[in-house]
C-alpha cells in the first residue's frame, strides 16, 4: 500500500536545499533548526555522518533573536577549537530572516566563513 506523506512547504524547501549542499570534515555543514522556544545549530560531516559540534539557545537568557546570535557565536568558537574556518550554511528550509539571519551573523562575527 502506498503511503501518503504530507509535506509542508518548509519540508520541500529543506529537501531542495539538501540535494545541493553537503558537508565534509574540512568544510562541514552548519545546520540550523528553530523551534518555538529555542534555536539549534550543528556542524555536520556528511561524508561520515558525524556531528562535529552543536550549540543550543535552550539555556541562554534573552529574547529569541539575541539568543540565536549568541548561538552563532558559540558554534563559531566550537568550530575554531576544532580548526574549522569554513562551513556550508544550511538554513533547514527556514526563510533567511530573523533568528536564522541573527545566527548566521553571529557565526560570521565569531570567525566562520560562508
Amino acid at each position: 500500500m502506498k503511503q501518503s506523506i504530507i509535506s509542508t512547504p518548509r519540508d520541500r524547501r529543506r529537501k531542495r536545499i539538501r540535494s545541493k549542499i553537503s558537508g565534509t570534515a574540512l568544510c562541514p555543514r552548519l545546520s540550523v533548526y528553530k523551534s518555538n522556544t529555542a534555536t539549534y545549530a550543528q556542524l555536520i560531516d556528511d561524508e561520515h555522518a558525524v556531528t562535529l559540534a552543536a550549540a543550543s539557545s535552550a539555556e541562554i537568557k534573552g529574547n529569541k533573536t539575541t539568543s540565536a546570535h549568541a548561538v552563532g557565536i558559540e558554534i563559531a568558537k566550537l568550530a575554531q577549537a576544532k580548526n574549522i574556518a569554513k562551513v556550508v550554511f544550511d538554513r533547514g528550509g527556514f526563510i533567511y530572516t530573523g533568528r536564522i539571519k541573527a545566527l548566521a551573523d553571529g557565526a560570521r562575527e565569531g570567525g566562520l566563513q560562508f
